[in-house]
């Protein structure tokens, strides 16, 4: 389960790495053939993701929680259970209890988010609270506190924004090969390089996005059966989401990746493919199961 856990991370910061390579080629690209000067295009790029991220860093969590319309729960005897859950998952963990937040939904579903486990926040709805036991909701408690402790919301961020910022320079690509001062030198060139960024940029990032996404699913699985011994605690509220197939009343593409479970439900959490933030709920099911005889 350990090498499982160290594989996931590995190829995780693999695919952030060939992400950052990716950027800085296209700002090198886009410096060369606008300025005459690589390293302007390069430093262009990296000063807007620097910004975007920064944005992500301080406010990325509030964002997330109010477009999700969670409500933050300051009251130990509104939810007793899901307070105490949480509070003693925290100091198995050896984490600082994060605040915790209600959305009202009858999807079962739930989130964490934060830079940093001293600034983390769990968000769970009503519909998970009235699904679940207790060892079924430790176990996805346990998991989210897992995304936390390793610091899976940080390398979300910066994927994010590396690909937006891919997206930016093939739009900028595709303005100066119309109109851009070297238009008689290489406009048709620049042109054809930014229709290949525009396209093939955004794409490529977001499928390495996606890949990150699913396997940091597995690695908080593995971690919270780790936090909790009892993996078949989440594999049954696996179950139980994955039947109840509700779709969240307020999604955003920008913050699916944050779920346990696929918010739009349905078909789609069924699908899982190429383009779906999540894997197969049934084989993250078979994974957790298979892990009882490990501990």
């Amino acid at each position: 389960m350990y090498s499982q856990i160290d594989s996931n991370r590995r190829k995780s910061w693999l695919l952030i790495f060939v992400f950052i390579g990716l950027l800085a080629f296209a700002g090198w690209v886009y410096g060369y053939i606008v300025t005459d000067y690589g390293a302007s295009g390069l430093i262009i790029a990296l000063t807007v993701s620097i910004v975007m991220t920064l944005v992500s860093w301080f406010a990325g969590d509030k964002i997330a929680l109010s477009s999700s319309g969670a409500t933050e729960l300051t009251d130990r005897a509104q939810f007793p259970t899901l307070w105490n859950v949480v509070e003693n998952l925290a100091i198995t963990a050896g984490t600082p209890k994060p605040r915790i937040f209600i959305i009202e939904d009858d999807s079962p579903n739930a989130f964490a988010t934060g830079r940093d486990p001293e600034h983390a926040s769990i968000a769970v709805t009503t519909g998970l609270l009235l699904r679940l036991e207790r060892t079924e909701l430790e176990g996805v408690l346990s998991h989210e506190l897992s995304h936390i402790k390793n610091y899976d919301i940080r390398v979300m961020m910066l994927a994010v924004v590396l690909v937006g910022t891919l997206t930016l320079i093939g739009d900028k690509f595709l303005r100066f090969g119309f109109g851009g001062r070297r238009r008689k030198e290489g406009g048709g060139i620049l042109m054809l390089l930014g229709i290949a960024f525009l396209i093939l940029s955004p794409l490529i990032g977001e499928l390495m996005k996606l890949a990150i996404s699913r396997r940091r699913e597995y690695l908080a699985d593995a971690s919270g059966a780790l936090l909790t011994r009892y993996p078949e605690g989440l594999a049954n509220a696996l179950e139980k989401i994955r039947d109840a197939a509700i779709p969240m009343t307020r999604t955003s593409v920008a913050t699916n990746h944050l779920w346990i479970s696929e918010p739009s439900g349905g078909a789609r959490a069924k699908i899982a493919g190429l383009f779906s933030t999540h894997p197969p709920l049934d084989d993250r099911i078979v994974r957790l199961r298979k892990m009882i005889d490990n501990l």
